[in-house]
């Protein structure tokens, strides 16, 4: 059985995460078979969004803690082990996902634990089942920092007075208060989950898919900037857009007062 379930209809891509008898925990196998997906969404050019999700109740429960004992004492330590496997698999997997070269919408169909935080906040947009939530069990229960991108998204979501309460707390956060903290962009009844993404994913296709890019790469970068410096940034990615032909189509689409059809990668 796959690990990860991958549809393609109408240029938009599903990735599911399918391991629901273990609520979806971010296994090896699992992240693996999921860059593997992910390139092939990347190399098909027919696709232009991808949405990703989970089978079963959760979405992904983090880490599969049950794997992560009985070490050979003569081997490296747990700690040792834990960094090279997320230096090697994992953090290249955040990587995939933020630098897809179409918009990639998480669908969180139930728990996002652990590491599935991180998975889920790597995606452009995500929006969540009401049941679904969000939970860092990774210090109050582990006594060990939340990773896979946590620290680097939720204080930039949610800032730092929510993000540490979210550390410390022991809370789960539910979809509805997620919505109104800003960590997602909206929450839908369990049942119309899917058809709410896939209604979601059919707008994100329809735009420019270099834009969504430059978009996603703007508001990194203003992160790093004095305001000043972000005025630049975006006057000289202007330099660059406005001379492309998507421009010029969307002007005359805007004159002609239709809706802009911009075409594939």
């Amino acid at each position: 059985m796959s690990t990860v379930v991958h549809e393609t209809q109408d240029g938009i891509a599903t990735l599911s995460l399918n391991l629901p008898h273990k609520l979806n925990p971010i296994a090896a196998e699992l992240q693996q078979e999921l860059r593997a997906a992910l390139a092939r969404v990347r190399d098909d050019r027919s696709v232009r969004a991808l949405i990703l999700s989970g089978v079963g109740k959760a979405f992904c429960v983090g880490a599969d803690l049950s794997s992560m004992g009985g070490r050979d004492a003569s081997g490296p330590s747990l700690g040792d082990a834990t960094a090279r496997w997320m230096q090697e698999l994992s953090h290249p997997l955040i990587e995939d996902l933020r630098s897809m070269p179409v918009p990639v919408l998480c669908a969180v169909n139930g728990a996002a634990a652990g590491a599935g935080v991180g998975v889920a906040l790597a995606c452009d947009i995500v929006i969540a089942a009401k049941s679904a939530y969000f939970y860092l069990p990774f210090l109050p229960k582990l006594g060990i920092v939340p990773d896979l991108g946590c620290t680097w998204a939720i204080p930039r979501l949610v800032g730092p007075a929510r993000a540490m309460g979210m550390a410390l707390l022991d809370e789960r956060v539910s979809a509805g208060l997620a919505v109104q903290w800003g960590l997602i962009w909206a929450s839908f009844e369990d049942d119309l989950l899917l058809l709410e993404a896939q209604k979601i994913a059919q707008r994100l296709g329809r735009l420019p898919a270099h834009a969504v890019v430059e978009a996603r790469r703007a508001l990194e970068a203003s992160a790093r900037h004095t305001l000043p410096e972000q005025l630049h940034y975006e006057s000289e990615r202007q330099r660059e857009l406005v001379d492309r032909p998507e421009f010029a189509g969307g002007v005359a689409a805007f004159l002609q007062k239709r809706a802009p059809v911009f075409p594939g990668r």
